[in-house]
């Protein structure tokens, strides 16, 4: 990082952390330069950066105050506390009624599963496809057919070893974007009728597949800030069965809880005492707000029993569908399986993620995509703090996209997200997120697009439709 992102990023710490409080006045930048040692340019960009991202507001001949942020006027919700019993899973239908409902192009997409495209440097993805095409031997066209394209499984071992983690490419099976990849490794540790553990709330589409595979789901309560209550995740291993899990431990979908690297490492123990495999979700990794990217719990690892998945469809090209696995133990396991099935991704697609991820400036965007996810978190927390009632609960992620937000007990967002559709307005409420159907008075929003007075006029509508619910 440059030296006023370094700056920038210590004061937004701060300022998260409470150190900083709303409306308390900044160093000048006489003050600031004297404490740092950097030069006013750079004390002056990094005050900039900060009010860029909506955490500093400035005043005329008076400097830097920090903002009244949308997060410290709101409560979060407290730990979920899902039923305790193996469900037959029967969401599908539901998931379809309400996604399917939302998908034209005039819909407000608080409800999207992804960020907007117009965050995605598409048209560098598209020089880089064309090189792609241009360079491509013949023998480029089927080789690593099944386990992925050499290039481009070189350049995801590198990621990880930016993270400290050593990952040969020739362990990795590039995939469909990673929901192939996590149900390649449902189906290589488990069998119909088998139970898996899951969130609560947790991944729709990760219940839909425990769904299609007729496999159980035992939900496993969630603290928004903690992620997977491991207290009763060793209770439900002891009590039953459990044949595998399948968990987002950073960012999760639909809370945005993160796990801390000590939390991390404790879930990882626990499973290996008991023989469980981890099939890990870490879809959202790269978006994080701090200064350091979050470990997975796959770098805690050492008996192969954590099977890593993730993708480029939530961080730069989700049209280009490529996924990949770090298999763990379960690698010749997941490589036939995918052989007898899709066989191989996209090889022009995996060859321009190659290209990019070498010459494209990959952590560049990254930046500048947390850099605005960050923003646009802040500009709906405040949006829902002045349109949504009193008492009204949402979640803080450090990073990812989405909200989760609890009003009072008897509340119906199957309800709200019907006549908000009729707005226009698209939302995931609560109930898609559980096997049981719960949560009910639960909504997940999407702060993955650029704010603009479109969203805020479509947070005023949903406001008055919350209050006319009572």
């Amino acid at each position: 990082m440059k030296r006023y992102e370094e700056l920038s990023e210590m004061l937004a710490t701060d300022i998260r952390n409470g150190h900083l409080a709303a409306g308390s006045r900044l160093p000048s930048i006489r003050t600031l330069t004297r404490q740092h040692g950097v030069s006013p340019s750079t004390a002056f960009a990094a005050y900039y950066r900060l009010e860029e991202k909506g955490l500093v507001r400035a005043r005329e001949r008076s400097g830097y105050y920090v903002a009244g942020l949308g997060r410290h006027r709101l409560a979060e919700p407290v730990q979920t506390q899902p039923r305790r019993v193996p469900a037959q899973v029967d969401i599908s239908e539901l998931v379809f009624a309400v996604l399917g409902a939302a998908q034209q192009d005039d819909i407000v997409p608080f409800g999207s599963a992804f960020p907007s495209p117009d965050l995605f440097p598409l048209p560098r993805l598209a020089r880089s496809l064309a090189a792609g095409a241009r360079q491509t031997r013949p023998q480029d066209t089927v080789a690593g057919l099944t386990q992925g394209h050499p290039a481009l499984r070189q350049q995801i071992a590198l990621r990880y070893l930016r993270l400290g983690m050593a990952q040969s490419p020739d362990d990795l099976v590039v995939t469909h974007g990673a929901l192939e990849a996590l149900n390649l490794c449902l189906s290589a540790v488990a069998q119909p009728g088998d139970l898996i553990a899951v969130e609560s709330p947790g991944f729709y589409a990760g219940l839909q597949a425990l769904e299609r595979l007729q496999m159980k789901a035992l939900e496993i309560p969630v603290d928004p800030k903690e992620g997977i209550d491991l207290a009763a995740l060793a209770q439900a291993l002891k009590r039953h069965p459990i044949k595998a899990c399948w968990f987002m431990t950073s960012f999760q979908n639909p809370m945005g809880a993160s796990m801390d690297e000590a939390r991390k490492r404790a879930l990882v123990a626990l499973l290996a005492q008991h023989g469980v495999p981890l099939i890990e979700d870490d879809v959202y990794g790269e978006l994080y707000f701090g200064q350091r990217a979050p470990l997975p719990a796959k770098a805690f690892d050492t008996q192969g029993l954590v099977m890593h998945c993730s993708s480029f469809s939530k961080t730069l090209a989700p049209g280009y569908r490529i996924g990949w696995v770090s298999p763990g133990r379960f690698g010749q396991r997941i490589e036939r399986l995918k052989l007898m099935t899709t066989l191989s991704a996209s090889v022009p697609a995996q060859m321009a993620l190659a290209d990019y991820l070498q010459h494209g400036g990959y952590d560049r965007h990254l930046r500048r995509l947390r850099h605005a996810l960050e923003a646009q978190q802040d500009s709906l927390l405040l949006a829902i703090a002045r349109h949504f009632p009193a008492g009204v609960k949402v979640s803080r992620p450090a990073g990812g996209y989405f909200l989760w937000v609890e009003f009072a007990a008897g509340f119906d967002t199957l309800r709200l997200h019907r006549e908000a559709l009729a707005q226009g307005i698209s939302l995931a409420p609560g109930p898609i997120f559980s096997a049981h159907r719960d949560f009910r008075h639960c909504v997940r929003l999407n702060y993955g697009h650029p704010w603009r007075p479109e969203l805020e006029a479509a947070m005023a509508t949903l406001g008055r439709l919350v209050q006319q619910q009572g």
